[in-house]
């Protein structure tokens, strides 16, 4: 269960402040964690480990979003 405790690790830690090279190593870890998570997660079937996937892509999604940048809305 080290995964686990990982990735609750992952979750607390701070995201403010961080470069583009932070940005992408992080959004790599944390989709490398919810992959783990989720092959755990077929074997058990435990709803705390879908939970916590559910928190952890939430917080991918907002580190991708900023690594993306806006999308021009010019048409």
């Amino acid at each position: 269960m080290d995964i686990v405790n990982e990735a609750l690790e992952f979750e607390k830690a701070k995201m403010s402040h961080m470069s583009t090279s932070d940005r992408v190593v992080a959004s790599r870890e944390v989709k490398r964690l919810i992959l783990s998570l989720n092959e755990i997660y077929k074997k058990s079937k435990d709803s705390k480990l879908m939970d916590l996937m559910k928190r952890l892509t939430a917080k991918k999604k907002k580190i991708e979003k900023r690594l993306n940048g806006r999308p021009d809305l010019a048409f």
